[in-house]
């Protein structure tokens, strides 16, 4: 897979989570992709949210992992 192959399958997976995110006041922005490292930042009442963590890792990596196995972890930069 091509870098611009991984890019853009990472907005389809975020596009497929933005709706859960923003109907609870929240988003998410893709920031980089490094090596297998996707750096997001989730805004809104995301960026305060007690189980943020919660929802990176169970929503945002896990959906992003199944359009791009490749990616070993997501991190958000506040």
């Amino acid at each position: 897979m091509t870098a611009q192959e991984t890019l853009e399958n990472v907005e389809k997976a975020l596009e497929e989570i933005r709706p859960f995110l923003m109907s609870d006041g929240g988003n998410i922005k893709l920031l980089s992709i490094e090596d297998a490292i996707v750096k997001v930042q989730l805004e809104g009442a995301c960026s305060g949210c007690s189980v943020n963590q919660m929802t990176l890792k169970n929503g945002v990596e896990a959906t992003i992992k199944k359009y791009v196995p490749q990616i070993e972890e997501v991190i958000n930069v506040v």
